[in-house]
């Protein structure tokens, strides 16, 4: 029908769905071809938020403050004029609220190692939006490739000990989709494990060996006296 309204579309002037909290944005709702005048409706889960009304067919303009996680979510718009009966709705539009990531914390089951022993490193950022990307250093060079988690979950490598220089400083890098926010890990430092000498265990026997020894040649001496002393 001529004049009718088509279908709306909605979009971020910001060009993106990723906001943090307290920002402002803006969600323009257009319908390219019908007849003016036309009133634009922004819902947030089907509920009205704010209406426009356009002489023309120039876009309607919305303006948002995230303030909280429920600001998030589906949003969609109407477009009505007197021709278009019950108005035409637009495609939804989600927006994805992004925290920046937190010191991550890089750990190992055992801090000492030894000369040919397989060890892990974990890094895990308790807070930011996923996914979260972490790399892994010695000194300043990378030992990783980027590992993304999608999970709540810590990043593991496996390290195999094999000179006394894999007892370097050890350090770990998280980042997500917030801008501008890398985080770096607390150093760590595998320590020398020391090995016990095999004749060690032999002495300490031979040692327990000799005490009970003497514990035994030294019983006559207290029992006599006293067996004597109650005659």
């Amino acid at each position: 029908f001529p004049g009718m309204l088509s279908n709306p579309r909605l979009v971020s002037v910001q060009r993106t769905v990723n906001v943090v909290m307290k920002q402002n944005v803006s969600l323009s709702c257009h319908s390219e071809s019908g007849s003016p005048p036309v009133r634009y409706t922004l819902f947030k889960r089907n509920q009205k938020v704010s209406t426009s009304n356009r002489p023309d067919l120039t876009p309607g303009l919305f303006n948002l403050t995230i303030n909280s996680a429920s600001d998030v979510g589906e949003y969609k718009c109407k477009a009505e004029n007197n021709i278009s009966s019950g108005g035409k709705y637009s495609n939804s539009l989600n927006f994805t609220l992004i925290e920046p990531v937190s010191k991550p914390v890089l750990s190992s089951p055992t801090a000492q190692a030894k000369k040919g022993q397989n060890m892990t490193l974990s890094c895990l950022s308790e807070n930011g939006s996923l996914p979260i990307t972490y790399i892994f250093f010695k000194g300043r060079r990378n030992i990783s490739p980027p590992l993304k988690m999608r999970k709540r979950e810590a990043a593991v490598i496996f390290l195999f000990i094999n000179s006394s220089s894999d007892f370097g400083t050890y350090k770990c890098r998280a980042e997500n989709n917030f801008r501008n926010n890398t985080k770096y890990s607390n150093s760590f430092n595998f320590t020398l494990a020391e090995e016990r000498s095999r004749s060690q265990p032999l002495i300490i026997s031979l040692v327990l060996i000799l005490l009970l020894f003497v514990i035994a040649l030294a019983i006559p001496f207290f029992i006599i006296p006293s067996y004597k002393a109650s005659e």
